[in-house]
């Protein structure tokens, strides 16, 4: 299983119910494939440096996850499907990577 962490943007029209039920459809698509969830966060509404359909603005989640390789071309090809999403990036983390995100986690828990 690999480390990933993918990070989309919602369309910012949608309610805050609509949003959550697009998260939830896609965290609930990497548990089916057998994904171990890492961490999941909400960076909420922020302003784009360029517009994208014409929106300045973008609601940001961010996915930490292990899968297997071969499961993440399907993964991405949900995000195309959604009208909702605006645009998306996954990476593959490196054990650098992993333990960066690792230490962000734990400096984000600390400050609650």
């Amino acid at each position: 299983m690999n480390h990933y962490e993918t990070v989309f943007i919602l369309n910012p029209v949608l309610s805050d119910t609509q949003i959550k039920e697009t998260v939830q459809k896609f965290n609930d698509y990497l548990v089916s494939k057998g994904a171990e969830m890492i961490s999941k966060e909400d960076w909420g509404l922020k302003k784009l440096a360029y517009p994208i359909q014409k929106k300045k603005s973008g609601f940001y989640h961010l996915f930490e996850f292990k899968i297997a390789g071969e499961e993440i071309a399907a993964f991405e090809l949900e995000f195309r499907r959604d009208d909702s999403i605006m645009r998306y990036l996954t990476v593959r983390l490196d054990r650098h990577a992993a333990a960066w995100a690792e230490k962000r986690r734990e400096r984000k828990t600390a400050k609650k």
